[in-house]
Order: structure tokens, then sequence, then C-alpha cells
């Protein structure tokens, strides 16, 4: 099997690495403005509606956070796969991934070809 340390070239990689990075920060940023506005909330809410309101925006910033939580997790295998040079190689078929491919999408662990065949079967699978 091929390694994706031996298709892209060190400044590439590390030009994913620092994408990858910076996506990392942003979203540690954002789950501890959440944290944090969760948190401040000491206050009784004199309508009930207001604090309808309040939990229902609480669940869906939970939701977000636990997509981002998921994100986070692949951030780290790309990393990963950066330190081990299998970044780059399609999982399905072994074939390296674009580096416009990657640019765009830094986790993706399938090429453009496999990703298109997957959305093809699950589209086939979801149809009545």
């Amino acid at each position: 099997m091929t390694m994706g340390r031996y298709f892209f070239n060190d400044e590439q990689l590390e030009m994913i690495r620092r994408i990858l990075l910076s996506q990392r920060e942003h979203l540690l940023d954002d789950a501890g403005k959440t944290v944090a506005r969760m948190g401040d909330t000491n206050e009784t809410f004199a309508d009930p509606s207001d604090r309808a309101t309040w939990e229902s925006d609480s669940t869906r910033d939970l939701r977000i956070r636990d997509r981002e939580r998921q994100l986070m997790d692949k951030i780290d295998a790309a990393l990963a796969r950066i330190e081990d040079g299998t970044f780059g190689e399609c999982e399905e078929c072994g074939e390296t991934i674009t580096i416009g491919r990657l640019k765009a999408r830094p986790v993706t662990t399938l090429c453009i070809e496999c990703k298109a065949k997957q959305e093809a079967d699950e589209q086939k699978a979801n149809r009545p």
C-alpha cells in the first residue's frame, strides 16, 4: 500500500497540518464559550417561555458541540495519519486523495470517486 508521505511534499503536509490545528483551536474556543455561557445562568426566569427558550437554545448548542466533538476526533485522526505517513491515502481503494480535496476537507479519508460511490450507495439504500 502506498504512503501519503511519498505523494505530498513536506510543505503540503505542513500546510494541511496547520489547517487542521487551526480548525481544532477554533472548535476548542467555541466549546469553551458554550460552557462559559451555560455556566453563567444563575438567573431565575420570570416567564416560563423564557426558560423554555433558554433550554431549547442550550439543547441546540449541545448538539452542535457534539458534532464538533466528532469533527475534533476526525481532526485528531488526520493529524495521526500525517505523523504515520498514511495521510492522503483513500481508505477504500488505496489511491492518493488529491491535494485540492484535502485542502477543502482535510479530515477526509476517501478519494472523490469512492466518496461519490458511497453517497450513491446511501441514496439507493434510502429509496423506498
